[in-house]
């Protein structure tokens, strides 16, 4: 029998030592400011990602300088609740150590870009000392927790939230590499030391990322189905009765290589809110146990699935669980985006959601926006909230600090109304500290949000929500592949164009275009958009439109992503 060679980052792992690898003696190597091939690949389980400015790579190559290597921080957020004195603390360690912007991703979690080597730990250090932390924020392991983004909404937005913060708490690794390696030994918050064990990942952790959401209908502004594992919340009579578990989800694929796709999660039957931790473990448990450690291109579950069958993926967990695992039961979305403007929850107090565009909190020429949510927080007493679109909820504002509140955000000009589709819109970080992107997707999405308004407006359609979503390379960062329109780079300055997916998150959308220039994108939407307009049913949603038109075929099916394609040929 032919043993199957493993990738080398099972290696990598295998012989880290629970992820301790070199990082240390890295950390401490004045030459470079990169580290090790090794240890770059271990650096993401503790939250960091090595980069360098792909801006400057031609003029360093010119002075005969290694690429100007700095790292990004990510931050976990469950749920995506932090103080505003946590804010306060993030942003000034973006000023002391990153670049300064702070990013708002759409898992809900902080990231900070440009952190050099020999800031490095200091900048880690400072973020555990706010009570937050970077372990297992990237990396073969659970991600950040998602969750509907306001946990005062009713009381079965805070269970949710609760149970969020538990799934969070019982799939962190174990190792003390962390704190060894950042906080000197410290254990912030208190507690023990613990040995170094790992009873549920084992000492080389899951084959790929895992990720896991929660949604409550009728709203999925987690985009539940793109996840791992998705928890969709059931209630009956007002009270949360527990969890349909979707499972399977993910948005990554690879160009040219078609057993890569993106895929939505499986409904797989039901459980009572306190068996989520259990069936989220034995999901993780049985995908560290099968999962592909040889192709890290085919490693996430939904190719686990897909390759031992989903009723021996169902088999397996019914075994673990038992009759805890019971039929799923009905439920509807009507969105997922987020509902802006003020809201009062049902504690009484007052939630502003603000739209910030590509998630990117800094201070430019047209809004300074870093300095007005400086000084929210320096006037307010409750929480913000991270949203998975990217989007910030100034949260439990007490009755009477309203109208400060509502004075700041006029102040600012952060009370602007905008289109349904830019307020749609989301955009990964890409160009130029991501070295897997291929074209601009952050930087680039709000000026072409501009010309594309141009015909939304004359069409009468800028009330229409559209979901608009880019990344600069077929990873699926910003899941693209959810997008009524998608665009993903595929060179510099091209796109490829996918249409149709559904408005709740249900439908994948579809290839229409290859490599589109600025101009070829907005040449190719414009009937597209003006069809629409003309044509549309009542209430019909754009995704929906251009699959009853015959644009492009409707897929909800990862397998049939890449076939039967209705495109236009250029």
């Amino acid at each position: 029998m032919t043993s199957i060679k493993l990738s080398d980052v099972e290696r990598i792992k295998t012989e880290s030592n629970y992820l301790r690898g070199t990082i240390q003696e890295g950390l401490a190597d004045r030459i470079t400011a990169s580290i090790s091939a090794d240890d770059q690949q271990l650096i993401k389980l503790h939250g960091a990602y090595q980069q360098q400015n792909r801006d400057l790579d031609d003029e360093r190559r010119k002075q005969k300088l290694e690429p100007l290597y700095s790292f990004l921080i990510r931050i976990r957020v469950p749920g995506g609740i932090t103080t505003a004195q946590q804010w306060l603390d993030i942003d000034k360690l973006a000023d002391m150590y990153g670049n300064p912007t702070i990013k708002l991703t759409t898992r809900q979690a902080f990231e900070l870009h440009g952190v050099v080597k020999r800031k490095l730990k200091a900048t880690i250090k400072g973020i555990n000392q706010t009570l937050l932390d970077t372990l297992a924020a990237c990396g073969d392991v659970n991600r950040n927790v998602m969750t509907s983004a306001n946990p005062w909404e009713s009381e079965i937005h805070q269970q949710v939230y609760d149970d969020a913060r538990l799934l969070h708490t019982n799939l962190t690794p174990q190792t003390t590499a962390y704190h060894e390696i950042w906080l000197n030994d410290e254990l912030v918050g208190g507690g023990e030391k613990k040995e170094d064990i790992e009873p549920m990942y084992s000492k080389t952790y899951l084959p790929r990322k895992f990720k896991i959401a929660i949604a409550i209908p009728p709203r999925n502004d987690v985009d539940v189905y793109a996840n791992d594992l998705g928890l969709i919340a059931i209630a009956e009579d007002g009270k949360l009765i527990g969890y349909n578990i979707l499972a399977g989800g993910g948005m990554g694929m690879t160009f040219g290589i078609e057993t890569t796709y993106p895929r939505l999660g499986d409904l797989i039957g039901f459980v009572k809110p306190e068996n989520a931790v259990e069936v989220a473990k034995a999901i993780v448990i049985w995908q560290r146990d099968n999962g592909n450690r040889s192709d890290r291109k085919n490693a996430r579950l939904k190719y686990t699935i897909d390759r031992l069958g989903l009723n021996e993926f169902k088999k397996a967990i019914k075994s673990e669980l038992g009759d805890k695992l019971e039929p799923a039961k009905p439920f509807h979305f009507e969105s997922n985006g987020d509902s802006y403007g003020w809201k009062k929850g049902f504690n009484g107090k007052w939630y502003y959601t603000l739209f910030v565009e590509g998630g990117k909190v800094k201070n430019d020429s047209k809004l300074q926006l870093k300095t007005a949510l400086q000084e929210i927080a320096q006037n307010h007493n409750g929480n913000f909230i991270l949203t998975g679109n990217q989007n910030l909820v100034i949260a439990d504002v007490e009755e009477k600090d309203k109208d400060k509140i509502d004075q700041l955000l006029e102040k600012w000009k952060l009370n602007k109304h905008f289109s349904g589709i830019r307020r749609n819109s989301l955009a990964c970080a890409a160009l130029p500290l991501c070295g897997l992107a291929f074209a601009e997707a952050e930087r680039y999405l709000p000026s072409l949000v501009d010309k594309i308004e141009v015909d939304i407006v004359n069409l009468n359609l800028q009330e229409d929500d559209i979901l608009l979503r880019m990344t600069g390379c077929p990873n699926g960062c910003a899941r693209p592949y959810l997008g009524e329109i998608g665009l993903v780079g595929k060179s510099p300055g091209k796109y490829n164009l996918y249409l149709g997916a559904g408005f709740t998150g249900n439908r994948l959308n579809k290839l229409y275009a290859e490599l589109l220039s600025e101009d070829e994108i907005l040449a190719t939407l414009k009937p597209i958009l003006a069809d629409y307009a003309l044509n549309k049913n009542t209430g019909e949603r754009f995704g929906d439109f251009v699959i009853r038109k015959e644009y492009v075929n409707a897929t909800t099916e990862g397998i049939a992503f890449h076939s039967d394609l209705k495109k236009i040929s250029k």
